[in-house]
């Protein structure tokens, strides 16, 4: 099995007016090609900081981490990875077409090439026909589709996704998992994604990464025993419930919410 990313031991302490604040401790973790792990802890366990040092916008204290057998500067300089943010920042002025070639056009690729990427990608996330629509026209889960759309449209294997539906609506949300879901079949994606959602994590994930309030800990790594095709009735079964379980005792062993 190939590894996309690899951490040992690594660890990251901010240095602040109040002194160091370390954000993660000791954190050892290997993604696998085409694995959806997703992350889930308490605010404040790391898990965003981990996402972005394997985009390399913070750099490690301690340990080492390697995307694809590269630093983290080099994955980036390869485009090695797109990134969802929690808000889709997508630009107002732009149309969604002008949204999803942005970085095609960082890229210098011909004009014949970014249409070709963005036709495909936005047909990928069922926003086919509103290309010439602006942000302001869309709903916000069709924005974040725009931003899965943005940050598909250069082909990189690994999709790194910072709660992407986190301020969005229950049964937005629960259209948008699904959608996700297929989404990953299709591409064939690596994913790492950050949730507080329980449901949320065990619906989507092959690999479900518990995390501990700060300092950032991995309390438990959970392999999913569900199929890959997951109906959204699935989270009825007592597999999922099971799981589930399991997800929410690893969070009390690093601490409940309440202790934070």
């Amino acid at each position: 099995m190939t590894t996309v990313v690899s951490a040992k031991e690594l660890s990251l302490t901010f240095e602040t007016n109040d002194g160091p604040v370390q954000a993660l401790s000791e954190v050892s973790l290997d993604i696998n090609k085409g694995e959806f792990v997703s992350f889930i802890g308490p605010s404040g366990c790391g898990k965003t900081t981990f996402l972005r040092v394997i985009a390399d916008l913070e750099q490690p204290t301690g340990g080492a981490i390697s995307i694809n057998g590269k630093t983290p500067a080099e994955a980036r300089q390869n485009r090695d990875y797109g990134y969802v943010f929690q808000a889709a920042a997508l630009l107002p002025w732009r149309t969604v077409e002008r949204n999803v070639a942005l970085p095609l056009e960082i890229m210098g690729l011909s004009t014949a090439e970014q249409q070709h990427r963005i036709s495909r990608t936005l047909e990928m996330v069922n926003l086919t026909g509103f290309e010439q629509k602006y942000p302001w026209q869309l709903s916000g889960g069709m924005q974040q589709r725009a931003s899965i759309a943005r940050a598909l449209a250069f082909d990189a294997d690994l999709l790194l996704m910072d709660e992407p539906f986190g301020a969005l609506d229950e049964i937005v949300r629960d259209h948008l998992n699904a959608q996700l879901l297929e989404l990953w079949a299709k591409t064939e994606k690596t994913i790492a994604f950050v949730t507080h959602s329980i449901p949320e994590a065990v619906y989507l994930s092959t690999k479900i990464v518990v995390m501990s309030p700060r300092p950032g800990r991995v309390t438990d790594i959970i392999d999913s025993p569900l199929p890959r095709e997951r109906p959204l009735d699935i989270r009825e079964t007592p597999e999922f419930l099971e799981v589930a379980h399991r997800v929410r005792e690893g969070l009390r062993a690093g601490h409940s919410y309440a202790d934070e």
